[in-house]
């Protein structure tokens, strides 16, 4: 079952309900971890434009809204290309 990951490099909207809503930044890297049942979870390290924040933050897929995709990347749980 493919699902889609953003790729680096795409900019993004903050839509959690924590202190980074609504910031946009760009995905500096992305961690997919697949379980037993073959759910994929994916996580974005985003650098965060307008704050005083050094250091990029991860947030889960569903905490970020795709604003500009570089390119589409499918990731294949079954092995298969």
């Amino acid at each position: 079952m493919p699902t889609n990951v953003l790729p680096v490099g795409s900019l993004v909207d903050a839509t959690n309900y924590g202190p980074f809503r609504g910031l946009r930044g760009t995905i500096q890297a992305v961690n997919t971890i697949a379980d037993e049942s073959d759910e994929l979870f994916c996580f974005y390290l985003v650098a965060l434009e307008g704050t005083q924040l050094q250091m990029p933050i991860w947030f889960e897929h569903h905490e970020v809204e795709a604003v500009e995709v570089v390119a589409s990347l499918s990731v294949d749980l079954q092995g298969n290309t």
